[in-house]
């Protein structure tokens, strides 16, 4: 059963040839008609997967405990920009700001919140979501639009939504991967022509098998070069959760998740979110390149115990009776804990600073 963009899509490959798997990608999450994110409300339990500030306030608590530590690294600067690029529902936010204004109301009262947020639909979800805060808050559709000015930068699960490019292992060496059609006339993987630059490679092509897949992603470089020149510009912090890999490798990660479960990618375009796991080293690399401090890489489940969780976590069910309490151990778990089902190995962070700073619970690098 094909849905109404995987139609559009295959009139587009009989119209002009098969197209790139990041082509297949922006359509199937940005097409203005049949777009994932343009027609569909994807997170939480009625949608078709949960993010981690779904599952506990206690995720957004401990990334605004990072923010205001990072602000007192910087040395309490005035005028602070905190800025959150792709806010979801706006959650995580609003649990930021109940703990940035209870331990540091200095900055709290001083700084301005800006969301960067393409999708109207989200954005009337978070507005309500931060009514309370008036007109502290301000939304942009680009990065680029957030005002001048001493930043602090959150994103969670920005980076797994921004296309890959696929090049695949065969005779003649690596060659993109393309969607095109069958002979029953399904969408299917191909070869193309285009070829990649043997500099990118993790390992040299003749040591990988014919059929390896290699994944890279300019967008994603792009994203973070925008980051990086903003801290540059005005000095800052930026910290980026997603589940990816800490180090560059061949290997397929390109996956569908619909109704909370996998799916195959090319099944159901429009109604399925697409995703590929973030290469954290490459992040780290085009930072290095740009010359901001990495302040390092952990797994989720280091980091938030490193920010103290699990002593907001007992503060939280403090008095409180033995659900609520399992309530909140479950939801800790789920964020920090490691194996099947749980966030804190899979999930990964990455923390920026200019000029450099220590941040916690990085380790310093002298």
């Amino acid at each position: 059963m094909s849905t109404a963009l995987g139609e559009k899509i295959k009139a587009i490959i009989q119209a002009n040839g098969p197209i790139s798997v990041t082509d297949y990608f922006s359509l199937c999450l940005a097409d203005p008609e049949h777009g994932y994110y343009k027609t569909r409300e994807p997170f939480g339990s009625s949608g078709d997967f949960v993010t981690a500030p779904e599952v506990s306030q206690l995720f957004g608590e401990m990334i605004g405990v990072f923010i205001v530590h990072a602000w007192q690294r910087h040395r309490t600067p005035a005028g602070v920009r905190l800025v959150e690029i792709g806010p979801g529902r706006g959650t995580m936010m609003a649990d930021m700001l109940r703990v940035i204004s209870r331990i540091a109301p200095p900055l709290f009262e001083d700084m301005t919140v800006h969301l960067v947020e393409t999708s109207e639909r989200l954005r009337d979800i978070q507005q309500e979501a931060l009514a309370s805060y008036g007109n502290k808050i301000s939304w942009h559709q680009g990065f680029d639009e957030v005002p001048p000015g001493f930043s602090l930068l959150a994103a969670n699960e920005l980076f797994d939504a921004i296309p890959i490019r696929q090049f695949i292992k065969t005779a003649t060496g690596f060659r993109e991967r393309m969607v095109g059609i069958d002979a029953d006339g399904g969408l299917t993987f191909g070869v193309g022509v285009a070829g990649i630059d043997p500099g990118l490679l993790p390992l040299p092509a003749n040591d990988v098998l014919p059929g390896t897949l290699l994944e890279v992603s300019p967008a994603r470089q792009s994203v973070m070069l925008a980051i990086c020149d903003r801290l540059k510009a005005f000095g800052g912090s930026a910290v980026v959760i997603d589940y990816g890999h800490l180090v560059s490798g061949y290997g397929d990660t390109l996956q569908a998740v619909r109704m909370h479960e996998y799916d195959p990618p090319l099944a159901h375009p429009g109604e399925a979110d697409l995703t590929s796991h973030v290469d954290f080293q490459a992040l780290a690399q085009a930072a290095t390149s740009a010359g901001v401090h990495v302040n390092g890489l952990l797994y989720q489940g280091d980091f938030l115990v490193g920010l103290g969780i699990l002593d907001r976590a007992a503060a939280l069910g403090r008095d409180r009776e033995a659900h609520t309490r399992q309530i909140i151990q479950t939801a800790v778990d789920r964020l920090a804990g490691e194996g099947e089902g749980r966030m804190g190995e899979l999930f990964k962070v990455l923390a920026v600073s200019h000029p450099a700073v220590d941040l916690m619970p990085f380790r310093s690098v002298d």
